[in-house]
Order: C-alpha cells, then sequence, then structure tokens
C-alpha cells in the first residue's frame, strides 16, 4: 500500500534540493510529541533534539551533564510525535571521542531513539569519525562555530571565525567533513560574511543560528522563539509570540520569516 503523500518524511535529499533551488530550510529544537507535532504543523522542517535539553529542560548551567541516556529518551518522545520532519539527534559531550564510540552511540540515537542524522560538535578531529559513520550508513550534522560542549575551553558563549586564521580553518574544516561524509553543517555564532562564504563553497545544506541571513536554513531553541529563554537571551534569538500570538501562530510566524528572508534581521547577526 503505498504511504500518503503527506506522510513522507523528509529527507536529506529534500533539504539538497532545497539548496539547489535557493528554498530556506525551517529547522526547531524540540523535546516532547506534544511541541514535536505543533512545530511541524507550522511547516518546520527538521526537529533538532538539542543537548539544549541540559538547560531548558533539565534546568542545567551548561550542556555538558547531558546524557545518552537523557537525548534517547527526548528523541524517542519527539519521534512518536512527528510524522513528516526529518529529526535530529545530539551527541553529547564526551560521546563520541573516538570513532567506535561513535558508532556505537549513534546506533543507540537511531535504534533506540529513532532519529534520523545525528549531530556533532566538529573540527578537524571529528574527520575520521564522521567518516566512519558515514560508511556505515549513518547520516551526520557537523556542527562548527560556537560549539557549547567546548564552553569550559572557550571561556564563554563567544563568536567564532572573527579573525583571519580562525575564519581560514573554520572554511577548511567545512571543507574536510563534508568530503569525509557530512551531510549537512550546523553554524552557530559565525560572522555573517564567514557564513556566507561556508554555504557558498559547500555543496551540503548549511544550517544557520546567529550565523546570519545567507545560510541555507534557520534554527532556533524552541524556548527562545517562545519568549521563556532562562537566563540572557541569546542575541541571535527573537521573541514571535509577542503581540498576543497563540504558540501555533508564533511558531508559524518563525516559519513565514525564515522562508521568505526576514529571520534573522540584522539585529540578530554578528
Amino acid at each position: 500500500m503505498s504511504v500518503p503523500l503527506e506522510s513522507k518524511r523528509i529527507t536529506i535529499s529534500t533539504f539538497k534540493k532545497m539548496k539547489e533551488e535557493k528554498k530556506k530550510i525551517a529547522c526547531l529544537t524540540a523535546y516532547d510529541a506534544s511541541f514535536a507535532a505543533v512545530v511541524e504543523d507550522a511547516g518546520v522542517e527538521l526537529i533538532l533534539v538539542g543537548d539544549s535539553l541540559g538547560m531548558v529542560i533539565k534546568g542545567l548551567e551548561t550542556t555538558v551533564p547531558v546524557t545518552m541516556d537523557d537525548v534517547v529518551y527526548h528523541s524517542r518522545c519527539v519521534v512518536r510525535g512527528s510524522r513528516r520532519a526529518l529529526v535530529v539527534g545530539d551527541m553529547p559531550f564526551m560521546s563520541y571521542c573516538s570513532p567506535e564510540q561513535a558508532l556505537m552511540n549513534a546506533a543507540r540515537l537511531m535504534q533506540q531513539g529513532g532519529v534520523h542524522m545525528v549531530k556533532l560538535e566538529s573540527s578537524t578531529t571529528q574527520i575520521e569519525t564522521v567518516g566512519r559513520l558515514n560508511d556505515q550508513g549513518v547520516p551526520v550534522c557537523a556542527h562548527l562555530g560556537l560549539r557549547p560542549q567546548s564552553i569550559y575551553k572557550l571561556g564563554g558563549y563567544k563568536v567564532q571565525g572573527k579573525d583571519e586564521r580562525s575564519a581560514a580553518l573554520m572554511l577548511e574544516d567545512a571543507s574536510s567533513l563534508q568530503e569525509a561524509g557530512a551531510a549537512m553543517l550546523l553554524l552557530e555564532c559565525v560572522p555573517s560574511l564567514l557564513a556566507a562564504e561556508i554555504t557558498a563553497n559547500v555543496d551540503v545544506p548549511v544550517i544557520g543560528i546567529g550565523a546570519g541571513l545567507d545560510c541555507d536554513g534557520q534554527i532556533l531553541v524552541l524556548q527562545d522563539l517562545l519568549g521563556i529563554t532562562i537566563g540572557k537571551v541569546p542575541r541571535f534569538a527573537h521573541n514571535f509570540i509577542e503581540g498576543g500570538k497563540t504558540i501555533q501562530e508564533a511558531v508559524r510566524a518563525y516559519v513565514d520569516a525564515v522562508k521568505n528572508h526576514r529571520f534573522p534581521a540584522p539585529e540578530h547577526a554578528f
């Protein structure tokens, strides 16, 4: 029996075609079945079960204490609430220190959590890991720029790639990770001009958060979109629920702003 068109999952091939056709990709985080259904119904095409759940769900100061059990549990909830969006699961801190460990934990995320892609905070040190995951049929989103799991090493949530040397290294990393098999890149807190250059120089879709308007798609933490951020609101965030909107209206407003190149605005970029 054929599957109704509206029930078919979006795949990475869909996003590659959208990049080629210059159609923006709308992405959001979600951590449970109810919000997965809400954001998908509003037109969100990619749902990230981010390790940001440590901060917005568990009330932790950073993402570092988030475990594989946490992400597997919340991924399973999100997949149950979603029918169409591609669901990406975050690989938590210290869960991919070797290719073997990454393979084991990616298998958990896909088999037990049900995700369709895994995301890992990346650099040249993850080239072999990305290659091994790709060889085993695991779609990978490589996260560049600000890497929250390295917050103690970085000394704070700071824009990355601001100087010529670090920008050149990030361009090289993006190219190398694509060659290793990364099916998608995510750029966080990267200067707009650098993000635009990376997006133009790789064939895979590039999703931005605090990386300007020229990325192939945009993502926000759902709680930031709804104006219920705990603590300091990131510069790249925008409260879409202002003006008395319902949650559903706020998410639709976000999707519309992304699709029509109105978000992020200049004040959300670096």
